[in-house]
């Protein structure tokens, strides 16, 4: 069994949406400078690098995501890989020669590099794309870009398509070394009452009762 982690690193490099509350880190006290203790504090926007979204982000009838169950993020996975001009929405044609196996499936486009630097022309989804994977009986959508949606769309076309159907996103999470094929997923959000979004550790486990992806 293989855990690969999926999540970057949080520092205060790490880009966000413009605009948006980037990451810092206060240390009030440090054992490096002869404190008893190293005590700190972050401030942060919660849609921060591998993040799940909630219904109430994108939707004036969504729940927070301490209301959202668990089990949504934990469980079996596909990887797909697609390859899209940048700035373009996937839809369910680019996608026709795959078989849909699991309820949850994350995207790889490779088109979001370097999580320290904001590039807002990133492959997205497209709202026909999440009706096609809702019939599917697909639970969870991620993909490897600050967004499901483009970086202009103030619609929200594809979250709301989420939202309709009553599934969950995870985005931001990093790909490039992962193949295509079946593993769990394990990207379980913070108990934080009433909000957004929540920050990640989301991890891919290959192995077990899923056998090994070659």
């Amino acid at each position: 069994m293989k855990i690969y982690d999926i999540t970057p690193l949080i520092s205060e490099e790490m880009a966000v949406f413009p605009g948006d509350q980037k990451f810092s880190r206060n240390v009030s006290m440090d054992c490096a400078k002869s404190d008893h203790l190293t005590l700190s504090s972050i401030q942060t926007t919660v849609h921060l690098g591998a993040h799940t979204d909630a219904p109430n982000h994108y939707h004036r009838d969504g729940v927070g995501i301490d209301q959202r169950p668990l089990e949504t993020y934990l469980g079996p996975c596909q990887v797909i890989h697609v390859k899209q001009p940048r700035g373009s929405r996937l839809y369910p044609k680019d996608i026709a020669d795959k078989k849909i196996t699991c309820e949850r499936v994350l995207f790889r486009t490779d088109s979001f590099p370097d999580p320290n630097k904001w590039n807002g022309d990133f492959v997205s989804l497209s709202a026909e794309l999440i009706e096609y994977l809702a019939k599917k009986s697909v639970i969870l959508v991620g993909i490897d870009t600050p967004s499901v949606d483009l970086a202009d769309d103030k619609e929200l076309l594809s979250h709301n398509a989420i939202f309709k159907n009553n599934m969950a996103i995870l985005e931001g999470i990093i790909l490039d070394q992962i193949k295509e094929g079946v593993y769990i997923l394990s990207a379980l959000p913070l108990k934080i009452k009433d909000a957004d979004a929540s920050p990640v550790r989301a991890v891919l486990i290959d192995g077990g009762v899923f056998g090994k992806n070659k």
